[in-house]
């Protein structure tokens, strides 16, 4: 099935949910302004259908391969990563001072969804390279910048994040790479790195790594974490590529999917060490880092937004063709199409509805890191910070495990053609399981939101997400069309659950940290049917306003989408709120029970 970029939903969602639209009257979003996102949309969307999805199907079956460490990419890698570079899409958000197009993080979400969903092997590249461009500009020194940073916006080289060792996972406090200052400003690197994407490759000749280490001196934990940027090639002093760093890819890690990026086991410093520079202060690189990891965990959500898509898309042709059974709806001769099928119908909206309210919760959140940089007041700047922050977490984990969900009930459609990989339904399904895992766990994701996130500004940062939910709510109501139904008694039951489920939540995290944890997984997925549930609502207000008194087709579909979602996933809420607020009495038994299975 062909994938097809669905530029009207993205920008209808862009516009009223994210709030482009009132980001183009203030200026916020000046640059966007006379059709400026369609046209980059609409550009990036071809990139996506005629370029990135034509190799998608045959890179899983071929996949990567290693070699005497020499990594060589799936077949039309190169070539569609050299049009990639050519299109200048590398520098989308990237500064204007380091040749990119400071647009909007907006508008680059959206264009990373189309590339995504096309491709999300190939995408995994590149999308690090956004975040490498953020932590250098942010932490690392002129010299550093100057050096490095215009060639990853080109596109001439890709970069990396080296984190995860055998032994250091989500932990990074038992981290054991080393490094030791040579004297003249450089570092010597040691040490072994696993599940590092894209550590090694073909498509450019080039790769600059930023990789976490631990100095001789360094204090104990994630306190005396350092780091450093270590190019697979050092530089000449006239910029061109000197000697090999000493540092390889030591073989390619054999995956359940994205099969076609090469996720790499590396070895730094074999011979003596790599040489590396600091990016900001010794012993303070994992603040340096978060902020790749952030940019990345923004990333990975609409990693789960853009695989829902092309997964609904490939079911809706599929339920559109395929012919078994009855139907009551169905007039014609023969078997009915499944989509005339009630349980069919009911998947498929599942899909399309959970796809559309995770997208809304990740382009709120680029809209906030945007704001952050944009507003003109530094307090507005702060707020937005701020919400940006809270959102991360739930961008990354709802929208990775609706990934899931949806690629899942996708196969389902299919039926037990969706088992047989020639569909290539079971593609998305084995490529969207590794988001909710890579990036921080989703589960770390909700422990990040509970501890850290929800207190902000003494709690005034969640209480203030609640209030701009049930405005939408109160906008519902005031419309008092009979076409909503009950979407704004369903939400308001799903905001104020949310509400007490803050609260108790925020007492906990103070009280009784084991309780709060407990729940932390509950309370991010209520956290996500609300706003994501209050973000469709946006989309059919708006959808209601445009819509011809009913005539415009399209819009009536945006309306029936939010109402269902209201209707039959918001609904969810209650039940999640008691899982938060009472379920952590297993805590009791748990140690024992689960000791009873050893």
């Amino acid at each position: 099935m062909t994938y097809r970029a669905p530029q009207d939903d993205i920008l209808f969602a862009m516009t009223h949910a994210a709030g482009m639209g009132n980001g183009v009257e203030s200026g916020v979003y000046a640059d966007l302004a006379d059709g400026a996102a369609a046209a980059v949309l609409a550009e990036a969307s071809k990139f996506a259908e005629g370029v990135l999805a034509p190799i998608n199907k045959g890179g899983d079956e071929h996949g990567a391969s290693w070699k005497d460490g020499v990594v060589t990419t799936a077949p039309g890698w190169v070539e569609a990563y050299r049009k990639w570079r050519e299109g200048g899409w590398g520098g989308v958000v990237s500064p204007t001072e380091f040749g990119g197009m400071g647009l909007p993080h907006l508008l680059n979400s959206a264009c990373l969804e189309v590339w995504t969903s096309a491709n999300m092997a190939f995408m995994l590249g590149p999308m690090l390279g956004f975040g490498a461009v953020d932590a250098l500009d942010k932490h690392g020194s002129d010299e550093l910048k100057k050096t490095w940073v215009a060639k990853v916006v080109s596109g001439e080289w890709l970069a990396t994040m080296n984190l995860t060792e055998p032994q250091a996972g989500s932990d990074l406090s038992a981290l054991r790479s080393k490094a030791e200052r040579n004297g003249d400003g450089t570092y010597r690197v040691t040490g072994q790195k696993i599940f590092i994407t894209y550590g090694e490759h073909d498509m450019t000749d080039n790769i600059v790594h930023l990789v976490l280490a631990r100095l001789p001196d360094a204090p104990p934990g994630t306190r005396g974490i350092s780091l450093f940027l270590v190019p697979k090639f050092l530089l000449n002093a006239d910029g061109s590529l000197g000697k090999r760093n000493d540092l390889q890819c030591t073989g390619l890690e054999h995956k359940m999917g994205i099969h076609a990026s090469p996720t790499c086991s590396m070895s730094f410093g074999d011979n003596g060490g790599a040489v590396g520079w600091i990016v900001g202060e010794e012993n303070r690189g994992l603040a340096c880092m978060f902020t790749m990891m952030n940019s990345a965990r923004l990333g990975v959500g609409l990693q789960g937004v853009a695989l829902g898509e092309r997964a609904y898309q490939q079911a809706l042709a599929y339920a559109r063709e395929r012919r078994q059974g009855k139907a009551a709806g169905f007039k014609g001769a023969g078997m009915a199409p499944i989509i005339h099928h009630p349980d069919v119908q009911r998947m498929l909206m599942t899909m399309k509805a959970m796809t559309q309210a995770a997208r809304a919760v990740c382009y709120m959140t680029a809209d906030s890191i945007d704001r952050s940089h944009r507003l003109p007041d530094a307090a507005a700047r702060k707020i937005a910070e701020e919400r940006a922050g809270l959102l991360t977490p739930v961008a990354k984990a709802f929208s990775t495990d609706i990934g899931n969900e949806v690629t899942s009930l996708g196969v389902q459609v299919h039926g037990g053609m969706g088992f047989i990989e020639e569909t290539g339904a079971a593609q998305h399904m084995r490529d969207a399981r590794i988001a909710a895992i890579y990036e921080g766990t989703n589960g770390v994701q909700a422990i990040d939101l509970v501890t850290r996130k929800l207190g902000l500004s003494g709690a005034d940062c969640v209480r203030r997400e609640t209030a701009d939910m049930r405005a939408t709510i109160e906008k519902l109501r005031a419309a008092n069309a009979p076409v909503f139904g009950a979407m704004a008694n369903r939400l308001d039951e799903a905001v104020e659950s949310f509400d007490r489920a803050t609260t108790w939540m925020l007492g906990k995290v103070a009280s009784s940290l084991d309780e709060a944890l407990a729940g932390a997984t509950p309370y991010l997925r209520l956290f996500g049917l609300a706003r994501g549930g209050t973000g469709l609502a946006e989309i059919a207000l708006a959808a209601h306003r445009l819509s011809n008194n009913g005539a415009d087709s399209a819009q009536n579909a945006r309306i029936a989408t939010a109402r269902f979602f209201a209707d039959n996933i918001a609904v969810g809420a209650h039940g999640l709120e008691i899982a938060v607020t009472q379920g952590a009495g297993f805590l009791q038994s748990a140690q024992a029970t689960l000791a009873v299975d050893a």
